[in-house]
């Protein structure tokens, strides 16, 4: 994907959601293929479970057969929300940008991870000495700000990488997500909101709070799942839209990491619920708030770990996962080149 703005199809936020009426679906001969070749593994129909799913729907949404997991891309984007004033968080927004500095260092999790299963990461700062506005006063990003957020995520997606592994860092962001996923789902702030980082009781009820003053003030206009995005969102969870777009665009299959970074690509499902079909939530969050998310977007995590970091941690662990498959899928004899007999012989 060209890096200038004239290469982005859009100008505001209505041909945003033209662009995103307009997605491809999945490739139905590769899909296809996939599926004849899973039948004639030597393996009893269904026994690798979810395993064979993936290996399908990876194929379908790269539109080739035989999938590929050879190049998996981590993009983690930190943003900074002007809420975190609030005391919504255990942590200040300084440790934003010293967490940045943490995963370009390579001391992270996310770092390990991706060591131990062969991703690429990128990181991105999105401006953190510019956070948003406080979304109890106002939008929290102008027009041309989460435009331009969008943009910038879906430059991020490398053409040529084969799973695309989603996350975000940034201290008051699962406040933004709860609002997020209340505006669009439906609830109240205590609905949605968790601890985070690992507020206690009375910064857990200041969220709460925060969240239901937010959607108190904006009314009406959060019925548009972008103008959502606008006003209760934050830098880093716009591009986190803006690369699930470029990669249904370039046929990438993406791992969406947990809660706050589903509750960001909720607002495509909402727009379309076809939107997400490229993207598999890669493990259930500790957030109370995801597993109810999952199900209004209709999906079913691919772990559950009892984790909560961000940083697309359980994304690069699931891409583990659609490498198994793909091996699999891939690798395994067929029932007539190992002569095995099959179930009808």
């Amino acid at each position: 994907m060209a890096a200038d703005h004239s290469a982005i199809p859009f100008t505001d936020l209505a041909g945003v959601a033209e662009l995103v009426r307009a997605f491809p679906g999945p490739d139905e001969e590769a899909m296809e293929r996939a599926r004849a070749r899973d039948a004639e593994l030597t393996k009893p129909r269904g026994a690798l479970g979810r395993l064979e799913e993936l290996a399908i729907w990876t194929a379908a949404w790269q539109a080739a057969h035989p999938p590929r997991a050879a190049r998996p891309l981590a993009c983690v984007f930190a943003g900074n929300h002007g809420i975190a004033e609030r005391g919504v968080s255990a942590y200040p927004a300084s440790v934003t940008g010293q967490m940045v500095a943490n995963f370009v260092e390579g001391g992270a999790a996310v770092n390990q991870l991706c060591r131990s299963f062969g991703a690429g990461l990128s990181v991105y700062e999105m401006g953190l000495d510019q956070p948003t506005a406080d979304f109890t006063r106002g939008p929290a990003l102008e027009d041309a700000e989460v435009l331009r957020a969008i943009a910038f995520g879906m430059r991020a997606v490398e053409p040529g990488i084969d799973i695309l592994c989603l996350g975000e860092m940034g201290i008051g962001n699962t406040t933004a997500g709860s609002a997020i996923a209340a505006a669009l789902f439906g609830g109240m702030g205590a609905d949605w909101a968790g601890r985070g980082t690992g507020v206690d009781d009375a910064g857990l009820a200041r969220k709460i709070a925060v969240i239901d003053e937010a959607l108190g003030f904006h009314g009406p206009a959060l019925a548009d799942p972008l103008q959502v995005l606008r006003r209760l969102g934050g830098h880093e969870l716009a591009a986190i839209v803006g690369a699930v777009i470029a990669a249904r665009m370039l046929r990438v299959p993406v791992l969406l990491d947990g809660f706050t970074c589903t509750a960001a690509a909720a607002v495509l499902w909402k727009l379309d619920p076809t939107a997400l079909d490229h993207c598999r939530i890669a493990h259930l969050s500790r957030e109370p708030g995801h597993q109810r998310l999952a199900a209004a977007i209709g999906q079913r995590p691919l772990l559950d770990l009892d984790m909560a970091l961000g940083e697309a941690s359980g994304a690069v662990l699931a891409s583990a996962l659609v490498q198994a498959a793909i091996a699999t899928h891939n690798g395994m004899a067929t029932f007539a080149e190992a002569g095995v007999a099959t179930a009808a012989d």
